[in-house]
């Protein structure tokens, strides 16, 4: 029955998103009607949470510090109003769940980034490893 609901949910998603995990720096645009002009704002900060990821609707939630302000973003990942999400960076984090970085400054948060082009090509060589045991196990 689990894996019914998981097919079910994988059917009703719209578009292709890249994998997003805590600790990612992404760009979202999202659309929005400002006085019946349609225009696409950029948004780019850390994701701290990533919540609901076999649903049909999975959330990110995305926080930058703006003028000495903390923004968060709350945003479902299917929503016709989000344009395009794009992976920055990606850093090391232990937790799935990063509220902590609320009450850290910004110079208190020392992550340890990886650049995306050495991510990239580090998928790519797995994804056909993947592939060959899974066709062993079959």
């Amino acid at each position: 029955m689990h894996k019914k609901i998981i097919e079910f949910n994988k059917a009703l998603r719209t578009k292709e998103m890249p994998e997003i995990k805590s600790g990612d720096v992404v760009k979202v645009r999202r659309r929005f009607v400002d006085g019946g002009k349609e225009t696409t704002q950029l948004f780019e900060g850390i994701v701290i949470a990533v919540k609901g990821r076999q649903s049909s609707s999975p959330t990110i939630t995305v926080r930058k510090v703006s003028h000495g302000v903390g923004v968060e973003l709350v945003l479902p990942i299917f929503s016709p109003l989000v344009k395009s999400v794009e992976v920055v960076k990606r850093a090391k984090v232990r937790r799935s769940k990063l509220y902590y970085i609320r009450e850290k400054s910004a110079k208190s948060l020392k992550m340890k980034y990886k650049e995306l082009s050495s991510l990239i090509a580090k998928e790519e060589e797995e994804k056909p490893a993947a592939k060959e045991e899974a066709a062993k196990a079959e």
